[in-house]
């Protein structure tokens, strides 16, 4: 008994919660003006628990269906009525309203913790009516398609794919493949928002840290150019700098995230060498004079080079495994350094996906730090001849730096 009476609570809780938000938001109408307000949705919350009850003495459903029907029926016989009074064609208070009612049943006879989080996420959905509807007027076309896209590849493709190697030499899986693809076009979709909602006004040091999710490389070249026209160069080269070091620090999460037993054997290093980029970037910044340069976002959701980093995802992983298979680990730090030259995630997704055919962490962490030094490489070679030399020059200075502060703390700790 008490537990039912505890239940029947939550119940009219959950009614007062989203009657709560509904009232508040037609506090200033007439009293008796409205369909419904915080009373009506409490009680529509407990009326449903008092039926899902009764469903449950008399053990048929249909008590709770004739319940439910009936109170959709007159709940929207009054919302008609006063949407026609009020020339409103909104329908959201009758749905929320019959919401109420079923999450009412199920905290009775159902599981309560999710009735209360179905409550209270309904509340939480309609009091951000105008948060969302100001999304929905800032939104591009290109922004909702990367996000439907991103939806896709998750919750559609993701699911559909084999969950186990279909070489000879177990490095082919496609769902590690594309699981690994949706985890980096998600990081640059979240980079991509980072700059959308911030806005280019903040400056060099928002677009670096933000843009650099999306690619370091990509910040690096659209800074080495910009700076063929700016009178601010070295403020450009810092926040390159600091790109670089959230590359590192974006490598060092992904790690962290899906082969922690990695971590050990790249943190020293990697911290090693993201702090002298920042220590660069911020001094090149800060001791800069002139007006700055910001970085524009771009799309980062072109299906065609996400389906390329799939493919060279897939062939890298193919390539690592057959080397390992004939050569041994040994072969590892090679092929990802190689691989590295192009791209770095798929360098260190591939490397990182050989722990579980026996490689050990410590040559992995060697593997994965070898496709950092040449990503890093292979960016300055980009830059050089894209930017003027007072642009790329202090970049090599701190590249160089970092990459001698990471070697050293490596062969010190390791």
């Amino acid at each position: 008994m008490d537990s039912l009476l505890l239940r029947l609570g939550m119940a009219l809780a959950i009614g007062l919660l989203v009657g709560l938000e509904r009232g508040w938001r037609e506090r200033d109408e007439p009293a008796g003006s409205r369909t419904a307000g915080i009373r009506t949705y409490g009680i529509s919350g407990l009326l449903g628990g008092i039926l899902a009850v009764l469903s449950q003495a008399f053990a048929t459903t249909s008590v709770f269906i004739a319940g439910l029907l009936g109170f959709a029926l007159v709940f929207g016989w009054f919302s008609f009525h006063e949407a026609r009074h009020d020339r409103n064609f909104s329908v959201t208070g009758t749905i929320a309203a019959i919401c109420v009612f079923a999450l009412g049943g199920l905290a009775v006879v159902g599981d309560y913790r999710v009735a209360a989080g179905g409550g209270a996420g309904l509340a939480a959905v309609l009091a951000s009516r105008e948060a969302m509807h100001g999304v929905l007027r800032q939104l591009t076309w290109i922004e909702l398609r990367s996000a439907i896209v991103l939806a896709v590849m998750t919750a559609i493709v993701l699911p559909l794919l084999p969950n186990r190697t279909i070489d000879p030499w177990g490095g082919l899986n496609p769902w590690e493949i594309w699981f690994f693809t949706v985890l980096t076009a998600a990081l640059s979709f979240l980079g991509y928002i980072a700059v959308r909602v911030l806005g280019a006004a903040r400056g060099l040091l928002v677009s670096a840290l933000a843009g650099a999710l999306v690619s370091s490389t990509a910040v690096t070249l659209a800074f080495a150019r910009t700076a063929h026209q700016s009178s601010n160069v070295r403020s450009l080269s810092g926040a390159a700098a600091l790109a670089a070091m959230v590359s590192i620090l974006r490598v060092t999460a992904v790690v962290a995230l899906l082969q922690p037993h990695v971590l050990p054997a790249i943190v020293p290093a990697a911290l090693a060498a993201a702090a002298t980029f920042a220590l660069f970037g911020l001094s090149l910044i800060f001791h800069a004079r002139g007006e700055e340069a910001s970085l524009p976002a771009s799309n980062p959701f072109a299906l065609g080079a996400l389906l390329l980093f799939a493919l060279l995802f897939a062939v890298v992983s193919t390539a690592s495994a057959a080397l390992v298979g004939q050569f041994g680990g040994g072969s590892v730090v090679a092929t990802s350094a190689l691989s590295g030259a192009f791209d770095v995630d798929v360098a260190v997704l591939s490397a990182l996906r050989l722990f579980d055919q026996g490689i050990p962490a410590r040559l992995i962490g060697e593997a994965v730090l070898a496709a950092l030094g040449v990503n890093a490489l292979g960016r300055l070679c980009l830059a050089i001849p894209a930017g003027p030399v007072a642009f790329w020059l202090p970049l090599v200075a701190a590249a160089a730096s970092a990459f001698a502060a990471g070697l050293s703390t490596f062969l010190l700790l390791g």
